[in-house]
């Protein structure tokens, strides 16, 4: 497809590559390429491979093979986290310098107990730095007003009370960098403004949005759609052992995503870049029909 760009319009799919895209996956790729495309802007493919206990050998490859079969073409070379070290080590040394960040020996079993609220008991300690800890962002101290906001294009209006939900993990005690560091860091790196993903990640984002903050950058556009579930509450993922997308059977897979984002898929083209067309011009209408939707089921496609 060849469109005219607007530089003021950037989106992204950032997998992480534990395994091979599904159907799950090519929904969140299809809404955030059509979000773009209609646009008229950039859509960027980051690998988000900094969890390499789960990542699969060869996976990124499989990714970026599968979204050519479907027609879904970046507009800048594919961009991996693993290769954005470097990026992430200078916001945690800002941050330490600071005073932002207080290193954590809390034990899994401690963390447990305490139901998904960080009672900020490491704050005030100083734990030797030969020690292994991880670092949490010290929100009390970084935010004189801790609730954090955002209206989802989807899902409404969203908030979280950081001083309720407890001092969050930006680098791991297993030495990793956390997920929110990273995702806020390259967003702002790559100017990315438009985030179409799906509603199991909403919970992660007013975190996000609060490292943003402290980084003065302006805050993305947002729309999560329904995931797709092979049953309630079970959405289709590599942990509950997905199936791989056939990249012979492209057309096929589209339609039932499209069919999924409420296309009329009995009008459809029965060519791949004639459908992809097709569905940018019906984008607009479908993103008013998937809200307030959280998930979608498979059986409901077939």
């Amino acid at each position: 497809m060849s469109l005219p760009t607007s530089s003021s319009y950037r989106g992204r799919f950032a997998p992480s590559p534990s395994g091979p895209l599904h159907l799950g996956s090519l929904l969140c790729a299809l809404a955030s390429w059509l979000d773009a495309r209609y646009n008229r802007g950039q859509w960027l493919v980051r690998i988000e491979d900094i969890d390499p206990p789960r990542e699969q050998a060869g996976a990124d490859l499989a990714i970026l093979e599968s979204l050519q079969k479907h027609g879904l073409y970046w507009d800048e070379t594919p961009s991996y986290q693993s290769h954005n070290q470097q990026r992430y080590r200078q916001r945690l040394a800002e941050l330490e310098a600071e005073q932002l960040s207080y290193r954590c020996n809390c034990n899994r079993k401690r963390l447990q107990s305490l139901a998904n609220r960080y009672d900020g008991h490491c704050r005030n300690l100083s734990i030797p730095a030969e020690q292994a800890a991880a670092l949490r962002l010290n929100c009390s101290k970084a935010f004189k007003q801790s609730t954090i906001g955002f209206d989802d294009w989807a899902q409404g209006p969203q908030s979280e009370d950081l001083q309720l939900s407890g001092d969050f993990i930006i680098h791991r005690k297993d030495g990793l960098f956390a997920y929110q560091l990273a995702v806020s860091c390259d967003d702002v790196a790559q100017s990315i403004n438009h985030i179409v993903r799906g509603s199991d990640l909403l919970e992660t984002t007013c975190k996000q949005l609060a490292l943003m903050q402290l980084q003065q950058a302006v805050a993305p556009n947002y729309m999560h759609i329904p995931v797709l579930c092979s049953e309630p509450g079970l959405k289709l993922s590599k942990q509950n052992h997905a199936e791989a997308l056939d990249n012979d059977r492209a057309l096929e897979n589209l339609l039932l995503v499209c069919k999924a984002l409420h296309m009329p898929i009995n009008s459809a083209p029965n060519e791949l870049a004639a459908l992809l067309n097709w569905a940018v011009e019906r984008w607009p209408k479908c993103r008013q029909q998937l809200r307030n939707k959280r998930e979608l089921l498979l059986s409901e496609l077939r």
